[in-house]
């Protein structure tokens, strides 16, 4: 490194105003699970615009400046939220701790930019428009640059700042405008907090939020989906078994006849749910096969069904799948077991997490360290649009950890005809952080924005079911090994966010910013 580099990040580290930035940015971690102290969000982000304002309102390279805060106010955010993530690479990557946590700095990093860019283009537009800071321009462009989250190098939408919001009254929103929808409300009146605190005009920030509060209290009247007045009994098994010893070839049997003999005491539920690979064997397996012909008989002789992860491996394509299948019954009244090789009522995983899942340029990666090599690193995806599971005349809508947090792939998949949201994933490899909690947030948004209760069986938790507002029925305590069962009502009807999704928010954002252009470009300020 060049000596003017190295001058250059020594002033940005000694630069205090940017620290408050990271801090004030680290301190959010506090309104998600699992301490979800909702009303945070509401102050940290007053605060920070504010004082961002501040700091650069009057500085000649003020739109330097604001990308500077936006990307300091970003490495602190995410540190502090996704610290969870050196957990799985040092304690089974093989990497030293100090390696580790350099490994999620730089995840950190990288998802920073997204903030800065946010501020840079609404500073940019600013200047364009009058000379200062828009604050209230800030919720479209941040929307923009949340979805470019989503979607660059595979998409990594964790944290959004409306899953904050899942306990607070702007929930009965969700169903609405989705999650993406509470997001920009809370950047908005944020926004809006700041253009007060600079002109003084009480309207600004009045009028908006009384609108806001007659459209909660409205919408907590509005019940989108209603009960059949039928209901499913639903038994999930949470095998808590270690992730060091989870693939060790001796461990099939043991861990396979584990799950079956958890199971066998509940057979008086209709659906029975293993987490995310709870056979940690490929399923053409020989001996896979011969298990799961045990499991399909035994289930269906039960009149029930059992959901397993699985690996699945093609041998025309040679590619593995992390995948779900469906054993016993599909329908109340079969008289044996739907379970084949290769059956159709399956779910592969189609969004794979990068490295854990698969590794880009994995022939430069690979030998470099056991990071790079952990187990059933090598998936390929499976189609973005499939079918519902079916099982016991019930259809689940099936999302295999992570994919939870991508609304648009639920959405793809969803229908009317849809009864449950099931969810399945192996979080022992974060062990004992906040991660496996902000996982579970998330899940409870999608029941609550698509009207459907969910289901999420995990190996080591959290193991849980919610009702379709999103709200706990029961919940099964992290590293323990037990069933959780119970009668799940079904539901009737549509959300606006299930029929429509992000679309109309989109459209209004781009309107919005678009109409101040034009209107700016026409008075000749453009």
């Amino acid at each position: 490194m060049n000596k003017l580099g190295t001058i250059r990040i020594g002033a940005v580290l000694s630069n205090s105003s940017l620290w408050i930035s990271a801090f004030l940015g680290a301190s959010l971690v506090f309104a998600y699970a699992p301490f979800s102290q909702w009303w945070l969000s509401w102050l940290v982000l007053p605060i920070w615009f504010i004082y961002v304002n501040n700091q650069c309102a009057n500085s000649p390279s003020f739109i330097r400046d604001c990308s500077k805060h936006g990307f300091a106010f970003g490495v602190g955010w995410f540190s502090s939220g996704i610290s969870w993530v050196h957990v799985s690479i040092a304690e089974f990557g093989g990497m030293p701790l100090v390696v580790s946590v350099a490994i999620m700095f730089l995840l950190c990093l990288y998802l920073a930019i997204y903030p800065a860019l946010a501020l840079f283009l609404t500073a940019k537009i600013s200047e364009l428009i009058r000379k200062r800071i828009q604050w209230w321009l800030l919720a479209p462009i941040w929307l923009f640059t949340e979805y470019l989250r989503s979607v660059v190098l595979t998409g990594f939408p964790w944290l959004s700042i409306g899953y904050t919001q899942i306990d607070s009254p702007l929930a009965s929103l969700a169903p609405i405008i989705g999650e993406i929808g509470l997001t920009f409300t809370v950047i908005f009146i944020a926004g809006l907090t700041v253009d007060l605190f600079i002109t003084k005009n009480t309207k600004l920030i009045i009028i908006p939020t009384v609108i806001l509060g007659a459209v909660v209290w409205l919408s907590q009247s509005i019940e989108w989906v209603t009960p059949t007045g039928k209901s499913k009994r639903v038994a999930l098994v949470q095998g808590n078994i270690a992730q060091s010893i989870k693939w060790e070839p001796e461990q099939q049997w043991p861990t396979m006849l584990k799950y079956l003999d958890l199971s066998r005491k509940h057979y008086d539920a209709d659906i029975i749910i293993w987490p995310e690979s709870a056979i940690p064997a490929i399923e053409t397996m020989s001996s896979t096969q011969e298990f799961l012909d045990i499991a399909n008989q035994s289930a269906s002789v039960n009149n029930a069904a059992i959901i397993t992860g699985i690996i699945n491996y093609h041998f025309e394509s040679k590619h593995y799948f992390n995948s779900l299948v469906v054993l016993g019954n599909e329908t109340a009244n079969d008289q044996q077991g739907g379970y084949y090789y290769n059956h159709k009522n399956r779910y592969d995983k189609n969004h794979l997490l990068p490295i854990g899942e698969f590794v880009p340029f994995g022939d430069l990666l690979r030998p470099l360290a056991p990071f790079f090599n952990l187990p059933m690193s090598s998936f390929t995806r499976g189609d973005y649009v499939q079918q519902n599971l079916q099982a016991h005349d019930t259809r689940l809508l099936a999302l295999i950890c992570f994919e939870i947090a991508f609304a648009n792939q639920l959405s793809a998949n969803f229908s009317a005809n849809s009864d449950f949201l099931l969810t399945v994933s192996n979080d022992a490899w974060f062990g004992n952080s906040h991660g496996p909690h902000q996982h579970m947030e998330i899940a409870r948004m999608r029941a609550l924005e698509f009207g459907r209760p969910l289901l999420r069986s995990t190996n080591t938790g959290i193991t849980a079911i919610t009702n379709h507002l999103g709200e706990f029925t029961s919940i099964l305590p992290q590293f323990t090994q037990d069933v959780l069962k119970q009668d799940v009502a079904l539901v009737t009807g549509i959300t606006p966010y299930a029929r429509y999704g992000n679309t109309p928010l989109y459209v209004i954002s781009f309107l919005l910013v678009l109409c101040v252009l034009i209107r700016n470009l026409r008075i000749g300020k453009l």
